[in-house]
């Protein structure tokens, strides 16, 4: 198997919604003979798109889950995920990123760089993905690739570069110029499948030579051979493939293509990029840690003879059990080894080990470096590491984003109530971001996640997967308390009883802190207070902090130094000092004058211009800050802040304002001030809340 390495790919399709990644994975699978008819993701023939599985998928026609599945281009093997574009699925495209090599960053030729495409290229950043870029919807009114490529420079700030070039737009887009072999290509046949390739139309013959120097200067920045070879006039199509591959694996260079996905046309162009400029697993550095070895660094290699280690990235509960999607970035996974996981310390046999294509599945009996697959009926959580029984290696964690919505959930009846509980449990175990607590007030379950969208489709899940009937309460935001001033403390916890008491004096000041929820510094000097209690005076103000007074959410930006206090040598105890700590940042609190903060959040919204004054007011109504707005033609982007809080059902009303054409995306930005009328309505609240629970 390791022979053939350098004919694998792992890549990912990430865009922002609407842009036609899932349409464009259809198109993949089609052409790569996968399936033999083509469904659209809105399909009339109630198919729905092969990679969106899920009913609910179908129905709204979105992305919800990202979905595996392994094709063939030409001798390559191919491992496609095709993730979400809404930003309340972000984790997973997370994950997805986590585990793939490369990418395609699909971009609307109407849209362009649009505010998830920004996020998506946040992430692509983080985990240092290679990637080529495709413009796709170049048959829809109003496109334009050329303002597309110009924004990935301006927006993106990459050093972008058409490969292909648009023969017609809109209604006339009849095919592309490769700017490589500098012919025309056609796609012929009922679904393109047929290629033609032809001399560059008259028209374009000029602009197709100069963007053609265009693209050997950029890549000639990669080859010395390319650039002398060009100078001579001896530039071959091999040397211009391989300084486009020098550039995008150093993510120095991001070549362009272009096409229609939904209309056949550039699609076999793409896979044959994806084959020539994407990385195979041998050319991508991968880091695991060594725990044996004081979390030393230690690269991984993809190469089957070296012992096993793989990433469990992605967990589903399917009907058959749990499905854990699983990268093997070192060795072999084999049906029936051992394998050891590095989190719970537990060893375990690998019993079925699958292909996915969707939600079907290939029973295949050995995976090798570089690989994705599944395994089923192994216990673990998203993130695990397994290892050859020899190693005791971890992969480093992905990035997991705080929730900012809480919903409380109650169910109906006795069988409901059993259902939902059981929902509760798969979903938290398969979505980091989504988290279900009892609050212990008022008893109610409460579910958190990244938007309104987030929780929509769980609860729709719990109703048609579990038979789940529940009733929601009102979205309930994340505040978050503050202090404002910097306080000095000097408290002692004493306590008598028969027999030894508890005895604790802690001293020292607190004061705010930008940019970290707590932080914790002992400036005890000459051992007032010895070294063993000192974490349990840090135990003390971390419970504190869980819970402030003004409105009982948690207290954050906090630094707690202590530089003072005094022991018993009878009475003192871990738990005296912990206790010490409590009552110590209870008792100077108000002193500190707390606040509140309420989530802010980034929220782009795009439609007509006609319709922007209706936008500006009703971002202006809902306390939000307008940061940017442009216009692009017909089209509008309005950039604000705009609180949490006011943004419930805001796309009911954005539809109704604008007669259902524009669309807005929210992600969280900050933690800022609520004003004081809205302090003082929250403090009243709060303190009603804790009079009925005292009855």
């Amino acid at each position: 198997m390791s022979a053939d390495l350098t004919k694998l790919r792992n890549i990912g399709i990430s865009a922002h919604i609407d842009s036609g990644k899932t349409t464009l994975t259809e198109r993949i699978l089609f052409y790569c003979e996968k399936i033999h008819a083509i469904h659209e993701v809105r399909g009339k023939d109630g198919v729905g798109a092969t990679m969106d599985s899920m009913e609910l998928e179908r129905e709204r026609g979105i992305t919800i889950q990202s979905a595996a599945t392994n094709v063939t281009w030409k001798g390559h093997n191919i491992n496609i995920i095709d993730t979400p574009g809404h930003v309340d699925f972000t984790i997973e495209v997370e994950r997805a990123l986590r585990v793939l090599d490369g990418a395609i960053l699909v971009l609307c030729s109407v849209g362009g760089v649009q505010s998830q495409s920004i996020t998506v290229d946040r992430q692509l950043k983080r985990y240092n993905v290679p990637f080529v870029a495709f413009i796709n919807k170049a048959d829809r009114t109003g496109a334009n690739p050329y303002k597309v490529k110009d924004q990935l420079i301006e927006k993106l700030g990459h050093n972008a570069v058409l490969v292909q070039m648009p023969i017609g737009l809109e209604d006339k887009f009849d095919g592309l110029v490769d700017l490589i072999t500098m012919k025309a290509v056609y796609f012929d046949g009922e679904a393109g499948e047929k290629i033609r390739y032809e001399e560059i139309p008259a028209n374009l013959k000029e602009e197709a030579t100069r963007r053609h120097e265009e693209l050997i200067d950029a890549a000639s920045m990669f080859s010395d051979e390319l650039a002398e070879a060009y100078l001579e006039g001896t530039a071959t199509e091999d040397q211009i493939h391989h300084a486009i591959r020098a550039g995008v694996l150093r993510r120095e260079l991001t070549p362009v293509f272009v096409g229609s996905a939904y209309k056949n046309k550039g699609v076999q162009l793409l896979l044959d990029a994806v084959t020539r400029y994407l990385p195979d697993p041998t050319q991508v550095t991968n880091i695991a840690l060594d725990l044996d070895n004081s979390e030393q660094e230690t690269k991984l290699v993809a190469d089957d003879e070296k012992p096993t280690v793989a990433l469990a990235f992605k967990l589903e509960e399917g009907q058959y059990g749990q499905l854990t999607y699983l990268r093997v970035y070192q060795g072999t996974v084999k049906k029936g080894m051992e394998l050891y996981n590095v989190r719970s310390r537990k060893k375990f046999k690998v019993g079925r080990l699958i292909r996915m294509h969707s939600n079907h599945m290939e029973d295949i009996t050995e995976a090798g470096s570089g690989d994705i697959v599944a395994l089923f009926g192994i216990d673990c959580a998203s993130g695990d590491t397994f290892c050859d029984t020899s190693l005791n290696y971890s992969m480093t964690s992905m990035y997991v984003p705080n929730p900012v919505i809480t919903l409380a959930i109650n169910p109906k009846d006795k069988k409901s109530a059993d259902q939902m509980s059981k929902a509760l449990n798969r979903f938290s175990k398969e979505d980091p971001t989504f988290r279900t607590y009892v609050d212990p007030e008022s008893q109610e379950t409460i579910i958190q996640g990244m938007g309104e969208l987030h929780l929509d489709v769980y609860i729709e899940r719990m109703r048609r997967e579990y038979r789940a009937d529940v009733e929601t309460g009102m979205p309930q935001v994340a505040y978050r308390e503050a202090i404002s001033n910097r306080v000095e403390f000097d408290y002692t916890h004493k306590k008598q009883t028969g027999g030894s008491g508890q005895f604790g004096r802690v001293a020292g000041y607190v004061e705010p802190v930008e940019d970290k929820d707590y932080e914790f510094v002992d400036s005890i000097k000459g051992g007032v207070i010895p070294n063993e209690y000192i974490p349990a005076v840090d135990k003390g103000f971390r419970t504190a902090c869980e819970k402030g007074s003004l409105i009982g959410f948690p207290v954050i930006g906090v630094r707690v130094v202590i530089n003072d206090g005094a022991t018993h040598p009878v009475d003192s105890s871990n738990l005296a000092f912990e206790m010490a700590g409590i009552g110590a940042f209870r008792a100077i609190y108000n002193q500190a004058k707390p606040i509140i903060l309420e989530p802010i959040m980034k929220v782009t919204c795009e439609g007509p211009t006609e319709f922007a004054g209706n936008i500006f007011a009703s971002i202006n109504q809902r306390r939000g800050l307008i940061l940017a707005s442009s216009e692009d033609g017909a089209s509008s982007r309005i950039e604000a802040e705009v609180p949490l809080s006011e943004m419930f059902g805001y796309s009911t009303v954005l539809r109704s304002l604008t007669q259902g054409k524009a669309e807005y995306s929210m992600e969280f930005l900050k933690y800022g001030k609520v004003p004081t009328n809205l302090a003082e309505e929250l403090k009243k609240e709060y303190e009603q809340k804790k009079k009925v629970e005292a009855r």
